[in-house]
């Protein structure tokens, strides 16, 4: 047997979102393209991990896959500040319609993204903007470890922030 040989060509390693696990299987997002990928069992994953991890399809159908290796793994922390958003937040969402986004890196690592809503609807937004499978893509996107929400209901100005 040739030991040099090419690895599995149906094998990919990328970074991935776990948006579902359970004892006996998980469900892998990846960041780049959007690719599913069910696994045919759990190596210990959870939801909201965040993996680089090599991947190959499983015999003998390879309609599900299986990890062969993992090169790096943490869990996203979203959750909400207690402190309001940032002036440069208040600035942007002073700058733009109401339903508008505005993207900008921040200084360092991750991004900022600043949303305009009708006062009284922030609290909800937050919420969902919390529960999305895009937040966590966006996350891995950019190597955040941790998502931090401050919002402003009174204003309309919600801050998502992705941070390392």
């Amino acid at each position: 047997m040739d030991d040099t040989a090419d690895p599995d060509p149906a094998s990919r390693t990328d970074r991935f979102v776990v948006s579902h696990a359970d004892e006996d299987s998980a469900v892998l997002k990846a960041v780049d393209g959007g690719q599913v990928h069910t696994l045919a069992s759990n190596p210990d994953l959870t939801a909201d991990d965040v993996v680089t991890a090599t991947i190959e399809p499983e015999p003998p159908m390879e309609v599900t896959w299986r990890v062969v290796g993992i090169e790096e793994r943490h869990t996203l922390d979203i959750g909400r500040s207690p402190e309001p958003p940032t002036e440069l937040a208040y600035e942007i969402a002073d700058g733009q319609p109401v339903g508008e986004v505005t993207r900008r890196e921040r200084a360092g690592e991750g991004e900022l993204h600043v949303l305009t809503l009708d006062p009284g609807s922030v609290e909800a937004a937050a919420e969902e903007v919390a529960a999305d499978e895009a937040t966590r893509t966006v996350a891995a996107r950019v190597g955040a470890r941790r998502v931090e929400l401050r919002f402003d209901d009174d204003a309309g100005v919600l801050s998502v922030r992705y941070l390392p």
